[in-house]
């Protein structure tokens, strides 16, 4: 399963305004209740254009871009009347956080016209979560590649969004709704890192990544993959951002990352989790060197040779264990793993 990372998000940064506006909501579109139509609702799996009639020569008024919204009005040969764009309201609802930090506000607003009846997938088409999944991996692999297309994070990030919306009883719906919540937590992710704020040693002294999609992930698939890896995401809101040489915020970020392997021991991130426990106890152990506090360095060694033993132990198989060997023997033979290691 392809994963974001934050050293691969550089090339999605310009679909981050995609995911995000402030708009007026449509008196035609009812809320995602009871009395939802999901006859009427759908998602297009390219760019459409919007035109004032059904004829190619008409004006065209809006572009419903991939995984946004339509609500079908009436059909009319290869044509289709829709209110497009109708769910860009939903995350403006949302809280203050999930706004872009850069970029400029969404222009797309909702808007009765015709489109071609082509490319258009809802609740009720066979195999929909299927083609819905693919359309969306397909972007995601667009959007790590060099020199992504405009938008492919955000389309990925919508149309994922939909398999978990449109069939939540699919086998791919929590997987889906993971990619979908953990692209928006990366592109977020990589927002808020341009921000000066973002070297603050304290975390609460920076903007929080939103988090709504992430702990929706954990309440609707609890106990599973899926809800493990949302926590581990979600840990990114608690640490510092420049540690400024100091063993405070590594001794810290140390504890959040043993607290979540003890937690989800079985998780597909508890490896990773205690490898980067283990790293941080290494660089303590430089700093507490460089602070010439020789005591609280050996402890710090001491420590990171145990999580190093502890990780080996519980996942020996995984590379995290081989690469927390690897530091451990480093920090044994005095090599320090943070800053510069040259005699």
């Amino acid at each position: 399963m392809q994963i974001f990372s934050i050293r691969r998000c550089a090339a999605l940064s310009v679909g981050v305004v995609m995911l995000t506006a402030g708009v007026t909501a449509l008196g035609q579109k009812k809320g995602k209740g009871q009395d939802y139509d999901r006859t009427a609702i759908a998602t297009v799996l390219h760019d459409a254009n919007v035109y004032v009639a059904s004829d190619a020569d008409a004006q065209k008024i809006s572009l419903v871009t991939p995984g946004h919204e339509i609500q079908i009005v009436e059909r009319s040969g290869p044509w289709v009347k829709v209110f497009a764009n109708t769910d860009i309201n939903d995350a403006a609802n949302e809280d203050d956080s999930s706004k872009p930090i850069f970029g400029e506000d969404a222009n797309v607003m909702p808007a009765s016209g015709w489109i071609r009846d082509k490319g258009i997938l809802g609740p009720a088409t066979a195999s929909g979560d299927v083609i819905l999944f693919g359309s969306a991996a397909n972007f995601e692999d667009e959007a790590e590649r060099p020199h992504a297309p405009k938008g492919a994070a955000a389309s990925a990030h919508l149309l994922y969004k939909r398999v978990a919306e449109y069939f939540p009883s699919s086998p791919l719906a929590g997987e889906a709704a993971w990619r979908a919540a953990d692209i928006r937590w990366q592109l977020d992710k990589l927002d808020v890192s341009t921000l000066p704020s973002a070297k603050e040693q304290e975390a609460y002294l920076r903007p929080q990544i939103y988090e709504g999609e992430l702990k929706k992930v954990m309440k609707v698939y609890p106990g599973s993959e899926f809800a493990a890896r949302a926590a581990f995401d979600l840990l990114d809101n608690k640490l510092c951002g420049d540690w400024q040489g100091l063993p405070k915020c590594p001794e810290m970020e140390t504890g959040l990352y043993v607290k979540y392997a003890q937690q989800y021991a079985d998780g597909p991130k508890a490896a990773e989790a205690l490898y980067n426990a283990v790293y941080r106890q290494g660089v303590v152990v430089t700093m507490y060197l460089v602070q010439e506090d020789k005591k609280k360095s050996d402890e710090a060694a001491k420590r990171m040779q145990a999580l190093a033993m502890d990780l080996k132990s519980r996942y020996p198989k995984s590379e995290f264990a081989a690469r927390g060997e690897s530091l451990a023997f480093r920090v044994s033979q005095g090599i320090p793993i943070y800053g510069s290691d040259r005699d």
